[in-house]
């Protein structure tokens, strides 16, 4: 990839203010764009938009819940009304209050907010987020999902159910969009270091962490996927040099699992 590729450019990030998003909000910032993050907590965006800031000056942060409609629709708007456009939107907020859970062990609200949190959080800035990227022409759209959706995992039946209607989705709205020049992509992820995922599940004995555990023992490199290899191939998926590849969803999972759909 050239040097400040993405000169010029608005960049819109939700859940960028940590982890995997944060990593590619840095990523296009330091690449010329201009960023908004936005996430829950104002103390980590804040953090995260000094640092953004510092390398692509105008970013900033939002305060939002990607899973709420009117919250979702509402700090789009102000993104793109700060930026002055918008030409990029990767959606990576999406966080489920519940992890990894056998699904017999859920209650029946635990599995209706979970489903709904990890997909409607994905979907809302998605939804948003069209009507400018139209308004400039095009773009690129990135939702960031899971492996689950393509093997299945114990413990992450909703998770995968979930993550599936995102590849689905990501074809869908692909065929829909490439009319107004929008392309729609996915990466689908596995178990990722250097995130807060990572730190909060072998931070205590669990089923998440036991099922976890297991996986990074089965990384052919020896590893899991750091957050700023995530991010590459993020940030590619975003970049003209990515500008014949529509409707796809990449898995960077390490090797751990092949073939998918």
């Amino acid at each position: 990839m050239t040097e400040k590729q993405f000169a010029g450019k608005n960049a819109l990030i939700t859940g960028g203010s940590a982890g995997i998003g944060y990593s590619i909000a840095m990523k296009l910032a330091q690449q010329g764009a201009k960023v908004c993050v936005t996430g829950r907590t104002a103390e980590t965006g804040a953090q995260a938009a000094a640092k953004l800031a510092a390398v692509s000056p105008g970013s900033f942060f939002l305060q939002g819940n990607a899973g709420d409609a009117q919250t979702s629709a509402s700090v789009v708007a102000q993104a793109v009304k700060q930026l002055g456009g918008l030409d990029i939107l990767v959606s990576a907020g999406a966080q489920g209050s519940l992890g990894p859970t056998p699904f017999e062990q859920m209650t029946l609200e635990q599995v209706k907010s979970s489903f709904e949190t990890r997909l409607f959080g994905r979907i809302f800035p998605v939804h948003s987020a069209i009507p400018f990227l139209r308004e400039r022409g095009g773009g690129a759209i990135l939702m960031i999902g899971t492996d689950a959706a393509r093997h299945p995992t114990p413990g992450e039946s909703i998770i995968g159910a979930a993550g599936a209607s995102v590849i689905l989705l990501t074809k869908a709205l692909a065929r829909e969009l490439a009319r107004h020049s929008i392309r729609v992509n996915a990466l689908a992820l596995t178990i990722t270091s250097d995130t807060p995922s990572w730190d909060r599940i072998f931070s205590k004995a669990s089923f998440e962490n036991k099922l976890f555990s297991k996986a990074v023992s089965r990384f052919p490199s020896g590893r899991a996927p750091t957050s700023d290899e995530v991010a590459d191939a993020g940030v590619f998926l975003v970049s003209p040099q990515a500008s014949q590849i529509d409707g796809q969803t990449v898995s960077v999972n390490g090797g751990l699992s092949f073939g998918g759909w």
